[in-house]
């Protein structure tokens, strides 16, 4: 069994405009709960995170202006939200969510959060609606704790994670992997350990080729003792801000991917859910709860 980060603050209300994307986090653990792939006593809330994990891979003049809302209005308008106080400790909480989460999946092969995957924050700022990083927190947490030597952030989100590689540049102990879209946000890409710019409409094919090329090599070669997976479902053809060709089937058999070649290698994964715009919600919730079916398949 294994375990799910949610609070019901993930659902935080925001203005007009807003809304739309914020759906998937009440939705997703109904869907998950009426369809019997979770259970209750799976779900658990996080506590808000502490400052000085937060600021082990975050500058502390950042962390400081964000949580005293005082970031200037130019670096609070890159972040595309209203900045409040309840939207700060949404951030907070579902940053310790993936810490504990990643706990967790020391003890159970993986665990998730309903929220994160917040890889455009940078050491010194947000952007593209994300404050904080949860997954590089988490991911210096376990380094620091002793409780991993080598990560793999797995970073499979149609936009690049920016800000992960941002914060990880200088880390041997950490190898930094995105596959996204080529002419995707954001336009001006950072340089990870490994970066794979795929063209628009590469489907399914193509995609699970690729990654059933490049993963395994990765876990040979880097020998992770941990892989942080973000599992955005904005590389359906669907999606509103993505320029991918998938499909859901092809969405899933990523996640297949993934998990299976984590846990025949034994390596523990913490899952955050990371992105996904398109038109109608009902099919971003199928696609983010193909990800839960999968993993309750596999472990």
């Amino acid at each position: 069994m294994f375990t799910i980060a949610y609070h019901p603050i993930y659902k935080h209300p925001l203005p007009e405009g807003h809304r739309f994307p914020m759906q998937k986090y009440e939705l997703l653990p109904q869907q998950l709960l009426h369809e019997g792939t979770a259970t209750a006593c799976m779900f658990f809330e996080p506590e808000i995170v502490d400052l000085a994990h937060v600021t082990t891979v975050h500058q502390q003049e950042y962390v400081t202006d964000l949580t005293q809302l005082t970031l200037d209005a130019r670096a609070a308008r890159k972040i595309g939200f209203p900045l409040t106080e309840a939207l700060v400790e949404r951030e907070l909480r579902l940053t310790e969510g993936t810490i504990t989460a990643s706990l967790n999946a020391l003890k159970d092969g993986i665990a998730f959060n309903i929220a994160g995957g917040t890889h455009h924050a940078y050491s010194n700022r947000g952007e593209a609606f994300c404050l904080l990083n949860d997954q590089a927190v988490a991911a210096q947490y376990l380094l620091n704790h002793n409780l991993a030597k080598k990560i793999l952030m797995v970073d499979l989100d149609v936009h690049q994670g920016n800000g992960t590689a941002e914060i990880f540049q200088k880390n041997s102990n950490v190898f930094t992997f995105s596959m996204h879209g080529q002419s995707n946000y954001p336009f001006k890409k950072e340089v990870s350990d490994l970066d794979i710019a795929l063209a628009d409409g590469t489907t399914d094919s193509d995609y699970l080729s690729i990654l059933e090329r490049t993963l395994p090599m990765l876990i040979e070669t880097q020998k992770p003792d941990f892989i942080f997976y973000l599992s955005g479902v904005d590389i359906l053809a669907t999606d509103k801000l993505g320029k991918l060709g998938c499909t859901l089937a092809g969405c899933k058999q990523r996640d297949a991917l993934v998990f299976s070649l984590s846990k025949r290698y034994e390596i523990p994964v913490q899952c955050s859910m990371g992105g996904g715009y398109s038109p109608e919600i009902k099919t971003i919730i199928e696609a983010h709860a193909n990800t839960y079916r999968t993993a309750k398949d596999i472990y």
